[in-house]
């Protein structure tokens, strides 16, 4: 499987996990763009300064072509992907721990009985 493809996937999947299965509807969230975008400018940067002093070089038949401040497409695609699933999970943790806690369950980590 290509690059390309793999990026596209990995935002279909990403989608998918956040909308139905973790259900936190990130990318719905006008705070989420909000923060996306300056995420987006520093991965811009960082990517700008990897790839423009060729320490990072891709085979060009590898990837479809366009890139923004240097960065390919597809490292975009992957960067969206990560940052999407990374605060999606955070959310879904801890909206799991505060249902847990206005259940009345202890939330907290209990030291090990184990010396």
């Amino acid at each position: 499987m290509s690059y390309s493809a793999l990026a596209v996937l990995a935002v279909v999947a990403v989608l998918v996990v956040d909308l139905a299965v973790l259900r936190t509807r990130m990318v719905t969230r006008k705070v989420f763009w909000a923060a996306y975008a300056i995420i987006l400018v520093f991965q811009l940067l960082m990517n700008g300064v990897l790839t423009g002093f060729s320490v990072v070089v891709y085979d060009p038949h590898a990837i479809w072509g366009p890139r923004i401040a240097y960065a390919p497409v597809e490292d975009l695609l992957f960067g969206f992907a990560l940052v999407v699933l990374t605060l999606a999970s955070w959310a879904a943790v801890n909206r799991r721990a505060n249902t847990a806690r206005r259940r009345g369950l202890d939330t907290r980590t209990r030291r090990s009985s184990t010396r």
